[in-house]
């Protein structure tokens, strides 16, 4: 694996979650907007934040975006399936605390997330 990309991966994924975060707490305290659709707004404007930088900066993709951006969106929902799932398994099945569960999914999806959108979301076909 490459150092200098891992960091970058996860200077994007500040940037993303601070997006998140931040937009939808100006939203919601700023602005009294409900927290639902402030949270939701700041979680949709993460994505774009997030393709972008990772796109033109964490991977330096030549990639069309016609097909990048759909892989994300893949990449993107197989990550919230997966936080359900394991949320669902460990609160509901295992009974195991809110905060222990959410910190494994915390550490398990960015894994995956990078090394899908290396090996497939942000790569090129070789002609």
């Amino acid at each position: 694996m490459n150092l200098a990309r891992l960091i970058r991966y996860a200077i994007s994924g500040g940037a993303s979650a601070l997006t998140h975060f931040g937009l939808g707490f100006v939203l919601a305290e700023g602005l009294g907007v409900r927290p639902v659709v402030a949270s939701t707004t700041g979680f949709v404007a993460s994505i774009f934040v997030s393709y972008l930088l990772q796109h033109s900066w964490v991977f330096r993709s030549a990639a069309r975006h016609s097909v990048a951006g759909g892989r994300f969106l893949t990449v993107t929902g197989i990550a919230f399936a997966m936080n359900t799932v394991i949320l669902w398994t460990g609160t509901e099945a295992l009974h195991a605390p809110f905060v222990a569960v959410q910190s494994v999914a915390l550490v398990a999806i960015p894994i995956v997330n990078y090394v899908m959108n290396s090996r497939w979301t942000f790569r090129v076909p070789r002609p």
